[in-house]
């Protein structure tokens, strides 16, 4: 079993005139504000082992995955970096083999490859707890001297010292900043190095002769530093941004964080409308089979998250209910609704990421970026291809909503809609790509497809929240209760549904205005 601890640290080492002294300051922290008594904890004598794949897959990411003894929290560790400063390390109980819980959260980066020991660390750990007038602890600061020993070829060692301080669990980010005041004022500053295993790498990196740099004629420097970034440029760097989403998502899903399966099932959307809209870049024989997994993917995505928004809307429904007119036990009917579906969509959603499928379709992915199938058109420059690439995706909508507006309310017009939130989303997808190279009005029109995509949406929320609500009010039924409140709920819905359809003319005329079209065509 692991568990989850949220970690704010920071490491500081002693600047040049200290380290020369052979030690690394230390002042007296009762002078930190809050500070009322400094309690020696003791020296800790810690044996950690830090595995990666041979190239430092992890270490990229900048994660941590570590075996280690001693101290008072011996075992596996793995730190999944939240924000500077801010780690999540999950813990595991000490064994000889890489947990499976730990193993899963790795995958989508280790994906086939082995996880071997790369480095090894000694540090003596000499502990000092920051406490309040009340005894209560505020920060954990610690003096280690670190020992490390490359593991993965003919690397070195290296030793320094460096002090730690730990935020107690609860307590103000702001106080590290009074800290960090008083040791900076005695000599000591932020590490150069985000973890120990960063440095350690660094140091005992196996030693070659570097080569000598030839230079480089002007001419030729001038001509790399004016040129022009292509359209290949700018499509594999947002290609690049979903896969990085997409493994980045991996592991939060499996721990079941907040909106992790809709951030998940944005990346793969957005990566395969990128494959679809910028055909005239990379070779649709090589891409067509990926963007077919991605679907794959997407879809099975879906039943997690499309009932995590249902059950939220139906929720919020009820919630706004009057009292009397929640008649019978509706909020327990949908608790056990939505559990006995979340139970199965969660289950299924782990066993995708665990499937060979997905591990291919990730190293499908990586290889699509090491070795791109880039076709001629590739080399033009950005503001002349991407431009025409949106502007096939926005005709395509626009033919879409034109039938979705001449179809008679009901079920075709649901169907039609939905077409069409299709289209708008994939509009606004290629319009998002092209921002970083065709700037404002790439973000304006981008804007405007997501104005649409949402009326889209929202109608098509509440197509899937009646097809719910028809089958809680025939369970209801079918156990001698009353539908009433079911059935209120359902005629909301429909309303809404409508209200949206009469919407959508107002919010196409403003997205389909021809002077955003023009103002693409003109960058």
């Amino acid at each position: 079993m692991a568990d989850t601890k949220r970690e704010i640290e920071r490491k500081y080492e002693a600047d040049a005139e200290a380290r020369a002294t052979g030690e690394t300051p230390l002042p007296d922290l009762t002078r930190v504000a809050g500070v009322s008594s400094v309690l020696d904890k003791g020296v800790a004598e810690l044996d950690a082992v830090y595995y990666d794949t041979h190239d430092l897959r992890l270490a990229a990411d900048s994660i941590t995955l570590r075996r280690r003894t001693g101290g008072d929290d011996a075992g596996w560790h793995l730190k999944l970096p939240v924000s500077p400063d801010v780690r999540d390390e999950i813990r595991a109980p000490l064994g000889d083999t890489i947990p499976r819980s730990l193993a899963g959260l790795i995958r989508s980066r280790t994906r086939d490859d082995l996880v071997v020991p790369v480095v090894r660390l000694l540090s003596s750990r000499d502990v000092r707890h920051l406490l309040d007038a009340r005894g209560e602890l505020l920060a954990e600061v610690s003096v280690d001297s670190v020992t490390a020993e490359r593991l993965d070829g003919d690397g070195g060692t290296a030793r320094w010292t460096e002090i730690e301080v730990e935020l107690a669990d609860g307590g103000d980010p702001a106080f590290l900043d009074a800290v960090e005041k008083r040791l900076r004022k005695a000599g000591v500053r932020r590490a150069s190095s985000a973890s120990k295993l960063a440095r350690a790498l660094a140091d005992t990196a196996p030693q070659s002769k570097p080569e000598k740099p030839q230079p480089k004629p002007e001419k030729e420097k001038k001509r790399r530093k004016t040129a022009p970034d292509t359209a290949g440029d700018h499509v594999l760097a947002y290609l690049r941004e979903q896969v990085d989403a997409i493994v980045a998502y991996d592991p939060a899903v499996r721990r079941d964080l907040p909106d992790s399966v809709h951030q998940l099932r944005v990346a793969t959307r957005r990566l395969r409308s990128a494959l679809r809209t910028y055909k005239k870049v990379l070779d649709r024989t090589v891409t067509d089979p990926i963007a077919d997994e991605l679907k794959w993917l997407a879809g099975e995505l879906g039943v997690d998250r499309d009932h995590e928004v249902l059950n939220d809307r139906l929720q919020t429904r009820i919630a706004a209910l009057p009292r009397p007119l929640l008649l019978g036990p509706v909020r327990g009917r949908l608790r056990t609704w939505s559990v006995s579906r979340r139970t199965g969509s969660r289950r299924k959603t782990i066993a995708v990421l665990d499937s060979r499928r997905h591990l291919d379709l990730l190293t499908t992915l990586h290889a699509l970026l090491a070795d791109p199938p880039l076709l001629p058109a590739a080399a033009q420059p950005a503001a002349k291809l991407l431009p025409k690439a949106v502007l096939r995706d926005y005709a395509r909508l626009a033919a879409r909503v034109e039938h979705a507006l001449s179809v008679p309310p009901g079920h075709d017009r649901d169907l039609a809609m939905h077409e069409a939130r299709k289209a708008a989303k994939r509009a606004r997808y290629a319009a998002e790509a092209a921002c970083p190279a065709l700037g404002k009005p790439a973000k304006r029109f981008a804007k405007r497809m997501k104005a649409v995509q949402t009326v889209l949406g929202d109608h098509q929320d509440s197509v899937v929240a009646r097809d719910a609500l028809r089958n809680l009010a025939v369970q209801a039924h079918a156990a001698g209760e009353t539908a009433f409140t079911w059935g209120l709920l359902y005629g909301q819905e429909e309303a809404d549904a409508a209200a949206r359809e009469r919407e959508l003319p107002e919010v196409w005329e403003r997205a389909s205005r021809p002077e955003l079209r023009a103002d693409l065509r003109a960058v």
